[in-house]
């Protein structure tokens, strides 16, 4: 089972209410970066919501779940497809306070598009304005304790919540009003703060999957399938490798092969399994198993797994002749993820498989090309090949949750190539929009400071203040800028070039419409070229107009188009 949602809506410490750990505090800036899993036994939902389970007259009958924490954020679209492509159900975490948000959507997105069916928690209910809490109470007791006014508050978000799914094509109900739960979608709210209404979540949860899942639920052995969550080194082991096994049965002693840029293989001398409600990422204590079957969460220590990359898919398979038809297969799951090419464009690095494919898919859909996706730390390859993009917005490398060496940072600064780096994913791409702004301001800047604006001025009568070589006037700016150094035309003809402006006898680098200065002009006389109450315009050409209208300057743009037509 995933469990889905937008950033910090509460997927975690959701989870924390039901294992009774408190993982969320651990994560880094408390928002889940890496998908993490936690088998949540049979007796552990009937301890939780036994008597109400024993009210409605349900026997469960599975023997418990498996719920994968999935990052929130929208760059993990490839970490939570998987995610939801592997899972039979799926839990979509909805603050009830905020709604539905971006990544609520692509969530949403992923569980249409594999078909999962999926409850939704509406978390955060004691946030609501005068909400009292009743410290392990189902949703309905507490509920019906609280004021008037509170009700019909919460009832009003829940209804909000109703109607963005009916928006996105849902029909959902709180969940003691549903009628059928085949066709509609429920809702059910609660605190993982207080875990009021966690007795209704265990109590749903159960019975959609045993609706769901009626005839699919007895264990099948064969080929291991999984992904590598973490590869970390465990006292008295060596290095090891945290696997989800969606599929299948991985035994003490089959070969297990891991995908990455070389597939190999490694026989598998041991297995533990976290304790039940206990989440493997964070777990120190495990029980040794012969074999394990999916789904489940289990630590594999191996010779070799050194080798192996976090996010890497992994087969267990029995004989040495299914060996290499797995490293084939595997080779060309992991091709996919890790790629460099010749085209123009940035370089992302990141520290799993599954990090990097999903940060080349947010880039992709931003519009920016990737020349090259791979796993670990940045190189000088990588800045030779950044400085060396002739677009500036792709001299940038992405550098997510691995270090950066400092002398690199240096030469990366003296190069102008740009290194994002982060352990948070959304302060990543915060950085990177950021960047992308400086840059294509700059641009702007740059683009309009090498081309001539156009200018109109007026000839003020009483203001000759020499004649000539050079003629000095006072003129007012009727339209765009003046400069110094630009031509001046007279009913379409050149008649000199703006030498110096000043204004009070301060020089200036620019006078714009409405202000008076005194102008220096090479060429032309007072009284023969030029004389009091003329109008004068800036010479400009097709390209200095081609910018003006590409940067969107349209009061410029027709000025210059008016210059261009009396040329």
């Amino acid at each position: 089972m995933a469990v889905l949602g937008h950033v910090d809506h509460g997927k975690t410490s959701l989870l924390d209410r039901i294992r009774g750990s408190t993982v969320a505090a651990k994560e880094a800036g408390f928002i889940t970066q890496h998908s993490g899993a936690s088998e949540i036994p049979a007796e552990a939902i009937r301890k939780t919501a036994g008597k109400l389970l024993d009210k409605m007259g349900i026997k469960l009958e599975i023997p418990g779940l498996l719920m994968l924490d999935t990052p929130g954020h929208e760059a993990f679209t490839s970490i939570r497809k998987r995610g939801s492509s592997i899972a039979d159900l799926a839990i979509l975490v909805i603050d009830v306070n905020e709604g539905f948000q971006p990544q609520t959507d692509e969530a949403l997105q992923l569980l249409k598009e594999f078909k999962t069916p999926f409850i939704v928690a509406a978390t955060k209910i004691d946030k609501t304005q005068g909400w009292k809490q009743y410290e392990g109470a189902t949703f309905a007791d507490s509920f019906a304790k609280q004021p008037e006014h509170v009700r019909e508050t919460l009832d009003g978000m829940l209804y909000k919540l109703v109607g963005q799914l009916s928006e996105r094509g849902f029909d959902s109900e709180r969940f003691d009003r549903v009628k059928d739960f085949k066709k509609t979608v429920a809702i059910v709210p609660v605190s993982s703060l207080s875990g009021e209404g966690f007795p209704e979540l265990l109590v749903m949860l159960g019975g959609l999957a045993q609706t769901f899942l009626k005839g699919n639920l007895e264990l099948e052995t064969g080929e291991g399938k999984g992904s590598i969550l973490e590869i970390r080194e465990a006292k008295g082991l060596g290095i090891t490798a945290d696997v989800i096994l969606f599929d299948g049965e991985i035994r003490k002693g089959d070969w297990l092969v891991v995908g990455g840029r070389e597939p190999f293989a490694t026989k598998i001398r041991g297995l533990l399994k976290p304790k039940p409600m206990h989440e493997i990422r964070v777990e120190r204590e495990f029980e040794h198993v012969d074999s394990v079957m999916a789904a489940a969460g289990v630590k594999i220590f191996a010779p070799e797994l050194d080798k192996a990359i976090a996010g890497s898919p992994i087969r267990a398979v029995r004989s040495d002749g299914d060996v290499e038809k797995a490293k084939r297969e595997l080779a060309a799951e992991v091709e996919e993820m890790e790629f460099e090419t010749s085209a123009d464009g940035i370089i992302v690095r990141a520290d799993t498989l599954g990090s990097l494919e999903a940060l080349v898919h947010i880039v992709q859909q931003k519009g920016i090309a990737v020349r090259k996706g791979e796993v670990g730390p940045p190189t000088r390859k990588d800045l030779m090949d950044t400085e060396s993009a002739e677009d500036r917005l792709k001299r940038v490398i992405l550098v997510f949750n691995v270090p950066v060496a400092a002398d690199l940072l240096r030469e990366a600064k003296n190069k102008n190539v740009n290194i994002i780096s982060s352990d948070i994913i959304y302060r990543l791409f915060e950085e990177y929009e950021k960047w992308i702004a400086e840059q294509n301001k700059q641009m702007r800047m740059e683009k309009l400071e090498s081309i001539t604006m156009p200018g109109k001025i007026k000839f003020l009568p009483g203001f000759v203040f020499r004649a000539n070589n050079p003629a000095v006037i006072g003129v007012e700016v009727l339209a765009g800028e003046l400069k110094p150094g630009v031509r001046l035309l007279k009913n379409g003809k050149e008649i000199g070039t703006v030498k110096e402006i000043q204004q009070e006898s301060v020089t200036k680098e620019k006078v714009k419409k409405g202000d008076r200065a005194a102008v220096s002009i090479d060429g032309p006389t007072v009284g023969r070229q030029i004389k009091e109450g003329d109008e004068m315009t800036v010479a400009i050409t097709n390209n200095d107009l081609n910018v003006l209208e590409e940067l969107g300057l349209t009061e410029e743009a027709a000025l210059a188009r008016k210059i261009l037509r009396m040329e």
